[in-house]
């Protein structure tokens, strides 16, 4: 098993029964589970619905007869029998190599990952995933545990220490993009200083055409650290800091939670549905909470 400093393929296998409990996704906005007809918004044989064009579509389809009926730009969506895909986005910024409780945010990354990747092989979708880097390819969409096991190779290469050409997680969604197919699912493992680092437009434009979730890994001393004077190793120096000081417990704060706070308050107003997990929790356990969302919006 994992020291919580590394993950191991071993523990992302067990993961696989975490992902079995719980029932099947409903449908969500943009697709159904399954290779079976669904409303992917993707071109396909049959004509779906019309709806406002959205930078970005295909020119082709636009609706030209509804739009000169509304006097605004409508673009047709077919139905399209294919498989689902989820692409799971693996921030891999140095930031989370670190905890406290438990585990480090990587490892509790990586478990995330292959719960949602176990998910994705119990729905039927083709599974891949990327990380920023501009010399290691994405892992290729593949269906099924041959899929899923991939996917936890990579994840316990990638999270088992700091890659050396990280290019950070704007590289990263850039090339998501390309990847992508109107309809897919998207997670996005990440560290709160990651996402703010990203334009709300790159949000608003990925949720327009996909199911985006982002996953913001936290350790219990980021969120709530003790009022008290703590020691940490700076290297090869040791440092204090007194965090029982109003100025100190200020800028620890500034530091630590208003990222992760401007991320939960900005991303839902872009379509992007966000959730956190901390290092000492259980690694489904943002999947009860965007089970209770998606009900409610389904």
């Amino acid at each position: 098993m994992s020291d919580g400093i590394r993950p191991t393929l071993q523990e992302l296998i067990a993961l696989r029964a975490s992902a079995q409990r719980r029932p099947p996704a409903r449908r969500g906005r943009h697709s159904v589970t399954g290779p079976s007809a669904s409303s992917l918004r993707g071109r396909g044989m049959e004509y779906a619905e019309s709806r406002e064009y959205v930078a970005g579509d295909d020119v082709r389809h636009i609706d030209w007869r509804l739009t000169a009926r509304s006097g605004r730009t409508h673009t047709k969506l077919f139905q399209a029998e294919r498989e689902r895909l989820t692409l799971i986005v693996a921030d891999t910024s140095p930031l989370l190599y670190f905890g406290t409780r438990v585990r480090f945010k990587s490892v509790q990354a990586a478990r995330a990952g292959a719960v949602t990747a176990w998910q994705a092989v119990r729905d039927g979708d083709r599974l891949a995933i990327l990380r920023g880097s501009a010399t290691e390819a994405p892992i290729p969409p593949a269906s099924g545990t041959r899929g899923a096991l991939r996917v936890l190779d990579a994840l316990v290469r990638w999270y088992a220490k700091p890659p050396v050409d990280d290019l950070g997680l704007a590289f990263a969604l850039d090339h998501a993009a390309r990847l992508l197919r109107p309809g897919s699912r998207l997670l996005v493992l990440a560290e709160p200083h990651s996402v703010a680092g990203i334009p709300d437009t790159r949000w608003t434009a990925l949720a327009a055409h996909h199911d985006v979730v982002v996953l913001l890994l936290t350790d219990p001393l980021e969120t709530d650290p003790p009022s008290r004077q703590l020691p940490f190793a700076a290297g090869d120096r040791r440092i204090e800091l007194d965090l029982a000081s109003a100025a100190q417990r200020e800028a620890w704060q500034g530091e630590f939670q208003a990222p992760l706070e401007r991320a939960l308050d900005r991303l839902p107003s872009r379509g992007v549905q966000v959730r956190t997990l901390s290092t000492e929790a259980a690694s489904d356990a943002w999947l009860v909470a965007l089970g209770r969302a998606q009900s409610q919006v389904a």
